[in-house]
């Protein structure tokens, strides 16, 4: 049930998203685009008490309760970042904005963008962590949610890979194709 939850959760985030664009540019109705714009994070709640109702009502926690708290973490640490990325592309295509900035590729630049995405990482991590510490504590029972503690270790591994290959950029700079060596 809460892995079905989760995906509607993401489909509802993007429902809210497309909503709130298509009415801030499309059919310029700027306030209720910005109202639902900001009705996203409701989205996590309801996926956070889903989870706890379930848990609470006797289900032992597996990947999916998990996958819950990643989830609620990314979304709140990337969120606001993916709504940016969508309005500035929204806001070009359809309101004449100017054109959306890539990423940098290449040199000093390119490693403080993914040393910045990296921490955010981390960010989402200490959230998602601290959520699935407070379910444990919630539900009050350790043989139920023994698989939290699973989900914890193998995000944590994640995240060191990701800030390694992060930081490494600064040691070996990404360079253009064809630049000399």
């Amino acid at each position: 049930m809460i892995a079905a939850f989760i995906v509607a959760c993401e489909i509802g985030f993007w429902i809210f998203v497309l909503a709130g664009l298509l009415c801030r540019y499309v059919w310029n109705r700027k306030r209720l685009g910005g109202l639902l714009l900001l009705c996203t994070p409701l989205v996590d709640l309801a996926l956070l008490i889903a989870t706890v109702i379930d848990l609470r009502n006797g289900a032992t926690a597996g990947v999916a309760h998990g996958a819950a708290a990643i989830y609620i973490g990314v979304s709140i640490a990337f969120g606001h970042q993916m709504v940016r990325w969508a309005d500035v592309r929204f806001a070009h295509r359809f309101a004449g904005g100017p054109e959306p900035v890539k990423a940098p590729k290449y040199g000093s630049a390119h490693a403080r963008h993914q040393i910045g995405q990296s921490l955010r990482h981390g960010v989402a991590w200490i959230i998602g962590v601290v959520l699935l510490f407070a379910i444990v504590l919630f539900t009050g029972d350790d043989s139920r949610t023994a698989a939290l503690s699973g989900t914890i270790r193998v995000w944590s591994i994640v995240l060191v890979i990701d800030l390694a290959f992060a930081f490494s950029y600064l040691i070996w700079p990404k360079k253009e194709k064809g630049a000399g060596s």
